[in-house]
Protein backbone atom coordinates (compact mmCIF):
# COMPACT_ATOMS: atom_id res chain seq x y z
CA UNK A 1 0.00 0.00 0.00
CA UNK A 2 1.44 3.42 -0.76
CA UNK A 3 2.15 5.86 1.57
CA UNK A 4 -0.78 8.41 0.72
CA UNK A 5 -3.11 5.46 1.06
CA UNK A 6 -1.69 4.51 4.64
CA UNK A 7 -1.91 8.53 5.40
CA UNK A 8 -5.05 8.59 4.45
CA UNK A 9 -6.45 5.13 6.37
CA UNK A 10 -4.92 6.50 9.58
CA UNK A 11 -2.08 4.20 9.96
CA UNK A 12 -0.61 4.23 13.38
CA UNK A 13 1.55 7.00 14.39
CA UNK A 14 4.61 5.20 15.02
CA UNK A 15 7.65 6.71 16.45
CA UNK A 16 11.21 5.45 16.84
CA UNK A 17 12.65 6.61 20.51
CA UNK A 18 16.41 6.68 19.83
CA UNK A 19 18.89 7.71 22.56
CA UNK A 20 17.81 8.20 26.48
CA UNK A 21 15.09 10.79 26.10
CA UNK A 22 13.41 12.02 29.41
CA UNK A 23 10.32 9.85 30.56
CA UNK A 24 8.93 13.90 30.69
CA UNK A 25 8.85 14.57 27.03
CA UNK A 26 7.95 10.86 26.19
CA UNK A 27 4.64 11.47 28.34
CA UNK A 28 3.65 14.22 26.20
CA UNK A 29 2.91 11.41 23.58
CA UNK A 30 0.56 9.12 26.12
CA UNK A 31 -3.00 9.03 25.18
CA UNK A 32 -2.62 10.50 21.78
CA UNK A 33 -2.04 7.59 19.93
CA UNK A 34 1.64 7.44 19.16
CA UNK A 35 3.49 4.07 19.75
CA UNK A 36 6.87 4.51 20.88
CA UNK A 37 9.32 1.84 19.17
CA UNK A 38 12.91 2.23 21.36
CA UNK A 39 14.55 0.62 18.34
CA UNK A 40 17.02 1.70 14.95
CA UNK A 41 15.47 -1.10 13.27
CA UNK A 42 13.57 1.20 9.80
CA UNK A 43 10.32 0.89 9.58
CA UNK A 44 7.40 3.23 8.62
CA UNK A 45 7.88 5.55 11.55
CA UNK A 46 6.11 8.87 11.44
CA UNK A 47 8.40 10.82 13.33
CA UNK A 48 12.17 10.04 14.94
CA UNK A 49 12.90 11.72 18.48
CA UNK A 50 16.86 11.27 19.03
CA UNK A 51 19.50 13.39 21.04
CA UNK A 52 23.30 12.29 19.43
CA UNK A 53 22.29 9.41 17.53
CA UNK A 54 24.14 9.54 13.88
CA UNK A 55 21.75 9.79 11.34
CA UNK A 56 23.48 11.56 8.90
CA UNK A 57 23.71 8.17 6.21
CA UNK A 58 19.41 7.70 6.96
CA UNK A 59 17.37 6.25 4.37
CA UNK A 60 14.23 8.63 4.34
CA UNK A 61 11.26 6.15 4.21
CA UNK A 62 8.26 7.90 2.30
CA UNK A 63 6.31 7.84 5.78
CA UNK A 64 8.88 9.91 7.33
CA UNK A 65 7.68 13.37 8.62
CA UNK A 66 9.50 14.90 11.22
CA UNK A 67 12.59 14.23 13.42
CA UNK A 68 12.86 16.06 16.38
CA UNK A 69 16.62 16.52 18.10
CA UNK A 70 16.38 17.24 21.70
CA UNK A 71 18.88 19.81 21.72
CA UNK A 72 20.08 22.65 20.07
CA UNK A 73 22.87 21.05 16.99
CA UNK A 74 21.46 19.45 14.02
CA UNK A 75 25.03 18.01 12.69
CA UNK A 76 24.12 14.10 13.64
CA UNK A 77 21.18 14.99 11.13
CA UNK A 78 21.37 15.83 7.03
CA UNK A 79 19.06 18.47 7.13
CA UNK A 80 19.60 19.54 3.20
CA UNK A 81 18.27 15.80 2.23
CA UNK A 82 15.23 16.23 4.47
CA UNK A 83 14.60 19.59 3.12
CA UNK A 84 14.63 17.95 -0.48
CA UNK A 85 11.86 15.10 0.69
CA UNK A 86 9.58 17.65 2.90
CA UNK A 87 10.76 16.52 6.65
CA UNK A 88 10.71 18.87 8.76
CA UNK A 89 13.70 18.29 11.31
CA UNK A 90 13.00 20.46 14.75
CA UNK A 91 15.50 21.34 17.49
CA UNK A 92 15.59 22.74 20.72
CA UNK A 93 16.80 26.20 21.01
CA UNK A 94 17.18 27.66 24.53
CA UNK A 95 15.77 24.77 26.46
CA UNK A 96 19.27 23.75 27.42
CA UNK A 97 20.41 27.45 27.23
CA UNK A 98 21.06 28.47 31.11
CA UNK A 99 22.60 24.82 31.76
CA UNK A 100 25.43 25.77 28.58
CA UNK A 101 25.46 29.66 30.13
CA UNK A 102 26.25 28.28 34.00
CA UNK A 103 28.93 25.97 32.41
CA UNK A 104 30.51 29.04 30.61
CA UNK A 105 30.80 31.35 33.70
CA UNK A 106 32.53 28.48 35.49
CA UNK A 107 34.60 28.25 32.55
CA UNK A 108 35.68 31.93 32.62
CA UNK A 109 36.33 31.37 36.60
CA UNK A 110 38.68 28.24 35.89
CA UNK A 111 40.34 29.61 33.15
CA UNK A 112 41.44 32.61 35.37
CA UNK A 113 41.93 30.92 38.68
CA UNK A 114 43.88 27.63 38.70
CA UNK A 115 41.48 25.60 40.80
CA UNK A 116 41.84 22.28 38.91
CA UNK A 117 45.66 22.09 39.49
CA UNK A 118 45.14 23.08 43.36
CA UNK A 119 42.77 20.20 43.67
CA UNK A 120 45.19 17.58 42.04
CA UNK A 121 47.90 19.46 44.10
CA UNK A 122 46.05 18.62 47.60
CA UNK A 123 45.21 15.25 46.33
CA UNK A 124 48.47 14.18 45.83
CA UNK A 125 49.55 15.02 49.09
CA UNK A 126 50.51 12.40 51.38
CA UNK A 127 48.54 14.13 54.63
CA UNK A 128 49.17 10.59 56.69
CA UNK A 129 52.78 10.83 57.23
CA UNK A 130 52.37 14.43 58.43
CA UNK A 131 51.02 16.29 61.63
CA UNK A 132 47.97 18.93 61.15
CA UNK A 133 51.06 21.77 61.86
CA UNK A 134 53.38 20.51 59.12
CA UNK A 135 50.12 20.05 56.49
CA UNK A 136 49.05 23.54 57.32
CA UNK A 137 52.71 24.17 55.91
CA UNK A 138 52.58 22.59 53.29
CA UNK A 139 49.67 23.62 52.18
CA UNK A 140 50.75 27.38 52.39
CA UNK A 141 53.88 26.93 50.44
CA UNK A 142 51.61 25.21 47.69
CA UNK A 143 49.13 27.61 47.14
CA UNK A 144 51.72 29.87 45.91
CA UNK A 145 51.90 28.06 42.26
CA UNK A 146 47.92 28.75 42.07
CA UNK A 147 48.01 32.58 42.07
CA UNK A 148 45.02 33.61 39.70
CA UNK A 149 43.32 36.67 38.67
CA UNK A 150 39.50 37.59 39.40
CA UNK A 151 36.77 38.36 36.47
CA UNK A 152 35.48 41.15 37.91
CA UNK A 153 36.56 44.25 35.22
CA UNK A 154 37.96 41.78 32.71
CA UNK A 155 35.85 41.93 29.21
CA UNK A 156 34.75 39.29 27.00
CA UNK A 157 33.55 39.11 23.20
CA UNK A 158 30.54 37.07 22.71
CA UNK A 159 30.28 35.48 18.92
CA UNK A 160 26.88 34.49 18.93
CA UNK A 161 24.07 36.36 20.65
CA UNK A 162 20.89 34.15 20.30
CA UNK A 163 19.18 31.73 23.25
CA UNK A 164 22.77 30.93 24.99
CA UNK A 165 24.61 34.01 24.11
CA UNK A 166 22.37 36.59 25.69
CA UNK A 167 22.12 34.81 28.95
CA UNK A 168 26.28 34.59 29.48
CA UNK A 169 26.27 38.42 27.83
CA UNK A 170 23.71 39.22 31.08
CA UNK A 171 24.75 37.12 33.42
CA UNK A 172 28.62 38.22 32.42
CA UNK A 173 27.57 41.77 33.23
CA UNK A 174 26.17 41.18 36.58
CA UNK A 175 29.62 39.54 37.63
CA UNK A 176 31.02 43.04 36.80
CA UNK A 177 32.51 42.59 33.11
CA UNK A 178 32.75 44.58 29.69
CA UNK A 179 30.65 42.71 27.35
CA UNK A 180 30.96 43.25 23.95
CA UNK A 181 28.72 41.29 21.05
CA UNK A 182 28.46 39.72 17.56
CA UNK A 183 26.04 37.76 15.27
CA UNK A 184 25.94 37.65 12.01
CA UNK A 185 22.31 36.68 11.82
CA UNK A 186 21.57 39.11 13.89
CA UNK A 187 17.02 39.43 13.91
CA UNK A 188 14.66 42.04 15.93
CA UNK A 189 13.84 39.62 18.17
CA UNK A 190 17.30 38.44 19.27
CA UNK A 191 17.98 42.37 20.06
CA UNK A 192 15.43 43.45 22.51
CA UNK A 193 16.73 39.94 24.09
CA UNK A 194 19.98 41.57 24.55
CA UNK A 195 21.19 43.66 27.62
CA UNK A 196 21.14 47.47 27.04
CA UNK A 197 24.36 48.11 28.78
CA UNK A 198 26.48 45.41 26.50
CA UNK A 199 28.42 46.95 23.68
CA UNK A 200 26.86 45.39 20.04
CA UNK A 201 29.66 45.35 17.27
CA UNK A 202 28.60 44.74 13.75
CA UNK A 203 32.27 43.39 13.04
CA UNK A 204 33.81 40.19 14.63
CA UNK A 205 37.06 41.55 14.36
CA UNK A 206 35.73 44.66 16.78
CA UNK A 207 34.56 42.35 19.46
CA UNK A 208 37.37 40.13 19.56
CA UNK A 209 39.90 42.89 19.96
CA UNK A 210 40.79 44.20 23.07
CA UNK A 211 39.04 41.55 24.80
CA UNK A 212 40.22 39.00 27.83
CA UNK A 213 37.64 36.12 26.79
CA UNK A 214 36.27 35.51 23.51
CA UNK A 215 33.23 32.96 23.36
CA UNK A 216 31.88 31.01 20.68
CA UNK A 217 28.04 30.72 20.90
CA UNK A 218 27.13 29.60 16.63
CA UNK A 219 25.65 26.42 15.29
CA UNK A 220 27.84 24.37 12.93
CA UNK A 221 26.83 24.62 9.40
CA UNK A 222 28.29 25.33 6.00
CA UNK A 223 29.21 28.96 6.80
CA UNK A 224 30.00 28.56 10.22
CA UNK A 225 32.52 25.32 10.19
CA UNK A 226 36.10 26.27 10.91
CA UNK A 227 35.06 29.81 10.68
CA UNK A 228 37.27 30.99 13.71
CA UNK A 229 40.51 30.40 12.01
CA UNK A 230 43.86 32.25 11.41
CA UNK A 231 42.34 35.29 10.05
CA UNK A 232 40.26 36.21 13.28
CA UNK A 233 43.01 35.25 15.58
CA UNK A 234 45.19 37.58 14.28
CA UNK A 235 43.18 40.62 15.09
CA UNK A 236 42.88 38.66 18.87
CA UNK A 237 44.01 40.47 21.33
CA UNK A 238 47.66 38.80 23.07
CA UNK A 239 46.89 36.54 25.73
CA UNK A 240 43.12 36.47 24.98
CA UNK A 241 41.33 33.16 26.55
CA UNK A 242 38.75 31.08 24.11
CA UNK A 243 36.03 29.57 24.96
CA UNK A 244 34.24 27.15 22.73
CA UNK A 245 30.66 25.42 23.98
CA UNK A 246 29.26 26.02 20.32
CA UNK A 247 30.59 22.65 18.38
CA UNK A 248 34.13 22.03 18.13
CA UNK A 249 34.13 22.35 14.57
CA UNK A 250 33.37 25.72 14.45
CA UNK A 251 37.19 26.23 15.18
CA UNK A 252 40.23 25.77 12.95
CA UNK A 253 41.85 23.24 15.12
CA UNK A 254 45.90 23.61 14.12
CA UNK A 255 44.93 27.69 13.99
CA UNK A 256 44.25 27.51 17.61
CA UNK A 257 46.62 25.37 18.47
CA UNK A 258 49.31 28.19 16.59
CA UNK A 259 47.86 30.57 18.65
CA UNK A 260 48.48 28.46 21.91
CA UNK A 261 52.17 27.60 20.67
CA UNK A 262 52.70 31.40 20.42
CA UNK A 263 51.02 32.54 23.29
CA UNK A 264 48.14 34.66 21.09
CA UNK A 265 46.07 32.65 22.90
CA UNK A 266 46.80 32.44 26.78
CA UNK A 267 43.97 28.91 27.13
CA UNK A 268 41.58 27.53 24.85
CA UNK A 269 38.57 26.12 26.93
CA UNK A 270 36.04 23.55 24.86
CA UNK A 271 33.35 21.16 26.01
CA UNK A 272 34.70 18.83 22.57
CA UNK A 273 37.41 16.48 22.93
CA UNK A 274 39.89 15.50 20.35
CA UNK A 275 43.14 13.69 20.06
CA UNK A 276 44.88 16.80 19.17
CA UNK A 277 43.52 18.16 22.24
CA UNK A 278 44.09 15.38 24.87
CA UNK A 279 47.94 14.90 23.82
CA UNK A 280 48.21 19.21 24.58
CA UNK A 281 46.28 18.68 27.68
CA UNK A 282 48.69 16.14 28.92
CA UNK A 283 51.71 17.94 28.09
CA UNK A 284 50.83 21.86 28.61
CA UNK A 285 48.77 23.90 31.15
CA UNK A 286 46.63 26.02 28.37
CA UNK A 287 43.95 23.86 27.60
CA UNK A 288 40.85 23.27 29.52
CA UNK A 289 38.49 20.00 28.26
CA UNK A 290 35.01 18.98 29.18
CA UNK A 291 33.44 15.60 27.75
CA UNK A 292 30.55 17.17 26.21
CA UNK A 293 28.98 18.47 29.52
CA UNK A 294 27.28 22.05 28.28
CA UNK A 295 23.53 20.41 28.52
CA UNK A 296 24.38 17.43 30.69
CA UNK A 297 22.03 18.77 33.54
CA UNK A 298 19.29 16.44 34.51
CA UNK A 299 17.12 20.02 33.97
CA UNK A 300 18.36 20.50 30.29
CA UNK A 301 17.92 17.10 29.59
CA UNK A 302 13.73 17.82 30.55
CA UNK A 303 13.75 21.02 29.74
CA UNK A 304 15.06 19.40 25.45
CA UNK A 305 12.86 16.22 25.85
CA UNK A 306 9.80 17.91 26.55
CA UNK A 307 10.17 21.04 24.10
CA UNK A 308 11.28 18.00 21.58
CA UNK A 309 7.98 15.61 21.58
CA UNK A 310 5.44 18.58 22.13
CA UNK A 311 7.28 20.10 18.53
CA UNK A 312 6.87 16.64 17.17
CA UNK A 313 3.59 16.00 18.23
CA UNK A 314 1.91 19.20 17.18
CA UNK A 315 3.48 18.98 13.50
CA UNK A 316 2.13 15.49 13.21
CA UNK A 317 -1.53 15.61 14.41
CA UNK A 318 -2.43 19.76 13.14
CA UNK A 319 1.09 20.41 10.80
CA UNK A 320 1.85 23.45 12.94
CA UNK A 321 5.76 24.25 13.21
CA UNK A 322 7.74 25.64 15.65
CA UNK A 323 11.61 25.95 15.91
CA UNK A 324 12.40 24.00 12.72
CA UNK A 325 15.75 24.54 11.15
CA UNK A 326 14.90 24.01 7.68
CA UNK A 327 11.20 25.26 7.57
CA UNK A 328 9.15 28.17 8.41
CA UNK A 329 7.19 28.60 11.88
CA UNK A 330 3.85 27.77 10.93
CA UNK A 331 0.42 27.34 12.59
CA UNK A 332 -3.42 27.85 12.20
CA UNK A 333 -6.15 27.18 15.19
CA UNK A 334 -8.21 24.20 12.97
CA UNK A 335 -11.74 24.96 13.12
CA UNK A 336 -12.43 22.43 9.76
CA UNK A 337 -12.88 18.65 9.74
CA UNK A 338 -10.28 18.09 7.39
CA UNK A 339 -6.54 19.29 7.40
CA UNK A 340 -3.84 19.07 4.49
CA UNK A 341 -0.08 19.46 4.88
CA UNK A 342 2.13 20.00 1.73
CA UNK A 343 5.77 21.02 1.53
CA UNK A 344 6.90 22.02 -1.23
CA UNK A 345 9.68 24.19 -3.10
CA UNK A 346 9.59 27.37 -3.05
CA UNK A 347 9.24 28.08 -6.71
CA UNK A 348 6.82 30.51 -8.43
CA UNK A 349 3.46 28.80 -9.59
CA UNK A 350 3.22 25.85 -7.54
CA UNK A 351 0.60 27.30 -5.28
CA UNK A 352 -1.23 28.18 -7.79
CA UNK A 353 -1.46 23.96 -9.25
CA UNK A 354 -2.56 23.20 -5.79
CA UNK A 355 -5.54 25.20 -5.23
CA UNK A 356 -6.39 25.12 -8.85
CA UNK A 357 -5.95 20.25 -8.31
CA UNK A 358 -7.99 21.37 -4.92
CA UNK A 359 -10.60 22.99 -7.13
CA UNK A 360 -10.86 20.28 -9.54
CA UNK A 361 -11.72 17.78 -6.81
CA UNK A 362 -15.19 20.50 -5.68
CA UNK A 363 -13.32 20.56 -2.56
CA UNK A 364 -13.92 24.30 -1.01
CA UNK A 365 -10.59 26.06 1.31
CA UNK A 366 -11.99 27.36 4.49
CA UNK A 367 -8.59 28.45 5.20
CA UNK A 368 -5.16 28.73 3.88
CA UNK A 369 -1.65 29.34 5.31
CA UNK A 370 1.37 29.03 3.51
CA UNK A 371 5.18 29.89 4.60
CA UNK A 372 8.37 29.73 2.84
CA UNK A 373 11.89 29.83 4.07
CA UNK A 374 14.18 30.38 1.26
CA UNK A 375 14.03 27.26 -0.95
CA UNK A 376 11.06 25.67 1.29
CA UNK A 377 7.54 26.54 1.82
CA UNK A 378 4.94 24.57 3.95
CA UNK A 379 0.98 24.84 3.24
CA UNK A 380 -1.91 24.36 5.59
CA UNK A 381 -4.82 23.72 4.27
CA UNK A 382 -8.35 23.65 6.36
CA UNK A 383 -11.45 22.21 4.89
CA UNK A 384 -15.22 20.76 5.79
CA UNK A 385 -15.24 18.45 2.64
CA UNK A 386 -13.69 14.45 2.37
CA UNK A 387 -10.66 14.77 1.06
CA UNK A 388 -9.83 11.39 -1.15
CA UNK A 389 -7.04 9.11 -1.80
CA UNK A 390 -7.07 10.46 -5.77
CA UNK A 391 -6.70 14.10 -4.58
CA UNK A 392 -3.94 13.44 -2.16
CA UNK A 393 -2.03 11.02 -5.08
CA UNK A 394 -2.50 14.59 -7.89
CA UNK A 395 -1.60 16.76 -5.38
CA UNK A 396 1.98 14.53 -4.59
CA UNK A 397 2.13 14.47 -8.64
CA UNK A 398 2.81 18.37 -8.58
CA UNK A 399 6.36 19.12 -9.50
CA UNK A 400 7.92 20.61 -6.95
CA UNK A 401 5.64 19.02 -4.32
CA UNK A 402 7.81 16.88 -1.93
CA UNK A 403 5.17 15.93 0.90
CA UNK A 404 1.43 15.68 0.48
CA UNK A 405 -0.78 14.26 3.57
CA UNK A 406 -4.26 14.74 6.00
CA UNK A 407 -3.04 16.16 9.31
CA UNK A 408 -4.53 13.26 12.05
Amino acid sequence: MSFIKLMYYQIPMKLQILNNIAREGLDTFEGNGFHLHKTDAEDDYLGIVLRSFNLRDLRLRESLLGIARAGAGTNNINVDECSKHGVVVFNTPGANANAVKELVICSLILSKRDILNGNNAVNVMQAEDLSEEELSKKVETVKKQFVGNEIKGKSIGIIGLGAIGSLVAEQALALGLKVKGFDPGLTVETAIRLPGTMEHNSKIEDTVKDVDYVSLHLPLNKSTSGFFNEKILATVSQGTTLINFSRGGIINEEDVLSALDSGKLEKYVTDFPTKKLISRLRNENDVLIFPHLGASTKESEVNCAVMACNQLKNFIKDGQIENSVNFPNISSLKRCKHRLFIANVNEPGIISLITETIAEEKINISEFVNKSRQDVACNIIDTDDEISVECLTKLQDIKGVTKVRICF
